[in-house]
């Protein structure tokens, strides 16, 4: 005997949930019997969760249904679809793709569970049991149903009310209400819209993790930002390079609430360059023709000088020599001298007595400096040369180089005798570079502090490049208009103490004690008096006399005059500020005998100011055909330096036993 609707009568009573209230078995039985209908016209799609987790059960379970009962269903066979492409838009990290994910999910169990929609199969099983079922009279499911609804949604054993059957129910309707119990726990609570599927709730295996301030992908984050792991960046390239860069990073990253990323540095941890980073809003910003002390757009303001100084330190190395018209040879001795590990970031050498050829000497200065140096700027008078190296990345922050001469023997037409001054500012801090060659003989000391006078007052500089402090400066001393001022050259100053005196004393000590030889040296007592170089210092002196040797030997005058010994080459300084120069190292270079004069340098230390924009710029300007000519004849001499060692190495001597 069959329903209305054309199922088996005796399956009401298999799908009834409890033995109280026969109008509520009635309901319920009925709408279990529409569900099964249902199923068996294919009209419900079995989920897609995943493969072989939720087909496999079920077609277990329908291989235990009557062979009448599979020819009146027709199971419609659902492929998978694969998910939609995602729309072209930056690119997400994982994180911010799990995030996604999850919330997708979430928004579709809101909208699943929307309590104004009940026209689902599943929700008029909801709603025929209005209270949750006990433990003890739950149905007894398939196993394999049971455990796959538990493992799709942990609200499966609510979602299937199913009561154990009170009367004399067939197998078939168990079946077909164990059935409908198990899609009941499979699907969701709202039914499907357009023949797609929908999975049932998905919950994260684990808490989310916390979502960054910044959800740009890995590729995408930008490289100036220092991540906490690569601090120790900065120590290690001390380390390798000498000094702290603070190219490494942009002081104002840090501390501003940005997020720090394992890539930032990646790029600086592989090629350990000292190059700063630069924004594409700094970029946008600088204009480089106007700027302010403090401002970060500035070319020479602090920010700048940070990056390159962090200890607004920088080295220079200050050289004079009297090369008495000779060539010189080999350099490196002289200007790259084995005390200081370190090269300086500025050479400044001034020569008297210069050889002829003045291109050929500042090719010779460039071989030996190497390509990390540029020609900043060269100057002559007469035989009196100077010339500023700097490296050759600081040339940008360098003003105009403008130079001055003074001569001060009048009747000669050969200018051996006066100064030479070449002046810049550097950053925020102006200096002055002077090279003299006063009066010679031992009793003029009167004529070398005219010298000394008349260069001072002579010297027309600055000329275009404004005075960093005017307020400090003197119209008739040109080393008062400059914040750091260095004056070397062949000053020729001697001892007031006959030869036999100076020898005996040199004798007693070979090595540096020459405190004794410098009490009779008449520029130290000029200088005490304050009657020359007011205001300048000299390093404390450790090393022999310069002046006069016999050429190619370290032995003194020899021939008939007998010169004394003296200190005749020297180099002081002075500054607008105090502790402002430190002279790091003052010595001679005795290996060069070229000339009766040794070579004689300094090292020092100085501190620089940041500066403003509003100067007139180099703009990088430097001696481009020089650099080519100088690099040139340096790689040539290293080529033949090892076709000597190569052949060298190849000849062999044979012997007869």
């Amino acid at each position: 005997m069959s329903t209305p609707n054309g199922f088996p009568q005796h399956s009401r009573a298999c799908v009834s949930q409890s033995t109280e209230g026969g109008a509520v078995q009635d309901l319920q039985a009925k709408k279990a019997g529409k569900a099964a209908k249902k199923e068996a016209r294919g009209d419900v799609a079995l989920p897609t969760e995943g493969p072989g987790r939720v087909g496999t059960p079920v077609r277990e379970t329908l291989k235990l249904l009557p062979e009448e009962l599979k020819a009146n269903m027709k199971m419609k066979s659902i492929t998978p679809r694969p998910p939609r492409k995602p729309r072209l838009e930056r690119a997400a990290s994982l994180d911010e793709k799990s995030w996604r994910r999850w919330r997708r999910f979430k928004t579709s169990q809101e909208s699943l569970t929307d309590p104004n929609d009940t026209s689902s199969s599943n929700g008029s099983l909801q709603e025929a049991s209005p209270s949750p079922p006990s433990r003890g009279r739950a149905s007894p499911c398939h196993p394999c149903c049971q455990q796959d609804s538990l493992h799709s949604s942990p609200d499966a054993s609510e979602a299937s009310p199913v009561g154990k059957s009170r009367g004399g129910a067939s197998d078939l309707g168990k079946r077909a209400s164990e059935i409908s119990s198990a899609f009941g726990g499979l699907l969701r609570g709202k039914p499907f819209s357009g023949g797609k599927p929908r999975l049932s709730q998905i919950m994260p295996a684990r808490p989310l993790p916390p979502m960054e301030l910044n959800v740009a992908s890995h590729t995408l984050r930008t490289a100036n930002r220092i991540d906490s792991d690569c601090l120790d960046y900065r120590h290690y390239s001390q380390h390798k390079f000498g000094r702290v860069s603070s190219s490494l990073s942009d002081t104002r990253l840090h501390g501003n609430g940005m997020v720090y990323d394992n890539c930032s540095t990646d790029s600086m941890k592989s090629t350990f360059s000292l190059l700063t980073p630069i924004r594409a809003k700094d970029v946008r910003s600088r204009s480089y023709l106007e700027g302010s002390l403090m401002a970060s757009g500035a070319l020479l303001g602090a920010e700048e000088l940070s990056r390159y100084f962090p200890d607004r330190n920088i080295g220079i190395f200050v050289a004079t020599w009297n090369m008495q018209g000779q060539k010189a040879m080999n350099l490196d001795d002289f200007l790259l001298p084995t005390d200081p590990d370190y090269a300086q970031d500025m050479y400044v050498i001034g020569v008297q007595e210069g050889c002829p050829d003045r291109r050929e000497w500042e090719i010779r200065l460039q071989e030996t400096l190497g390509p990390h140096y540029v020609l900043l700027y060269s100057a002559a008078h007469g035989v009196l040369y100077m010339s500023v190296f700097i490296r050759r990345d600081l040339i940008w922050f360098c003003s105009e180089v403008e130079y001055a001469t003074v001569t001060t023997r009048i009747v000669s037409q050969i200018k051996t005798k006066g100064a030479l001054g070449i002046c810049f500012t550097f950053f925020g801090t102006s200096f002055l570079f002077i090279t003299s060659h006063f009066t010679s003989g031992d009793s003029k000391v009167n004529e070398r502090k005219l010298d000394y006078n008349k260069t001072i007052q002579a010297l027309t500089l600055p000329k275009n490049v404004p005075d960093t402090n005017p307020y400090r400066s003197s119209s008739s001393d040109v080393t008062t208009r400059f914040d750091e001022v260095f004056w070397f050259g062949d000053f020729n100053f001697r001892l007031n103490k006959d030869r036999e005196t100076v020898d005996s004393i040199l004798n007693q000590n070979p090595d540096t004690d020459v405190s004794k030889l410098l009490v009779y040296d008449q520029l130290t007592s000029e200088m005490s008096r304050g009657s020359i170089f007011k205001g300048f210092q000299e390093a404390d002196i450790h090393f022999r006399p310069s002046y006069k040797f016999d050429i190619g030997k370290d032995s003194y005058d020899t021939t008939s005059k007998q010169r004394t010994p003296s200190y005749t080459d020297r180099v002081v300084f002075r500054s607008r500020y105090k502790d402002d120069i430190q002279a790091v190292k003052y010595s001679s270079c005795p290996v060069i005998r070229t000339s009766d004069h040794r070579p004689v340098f300094a090292l020092f230390r100085v501190k620089v100011r940041p500066g403003r924009d509003n100067i007139p710029l180099a703009a990088g300007q430097f001696d481009r055909e020089l650099y080519l000519m100088g690099i040139k004849r340096r790689i040539t001499r290293e080529l033949q330096k090892r076709r000597e060692q190569k052949d060298q190495k190849s000849s062999s001597i044979c012997s007869i036993s």
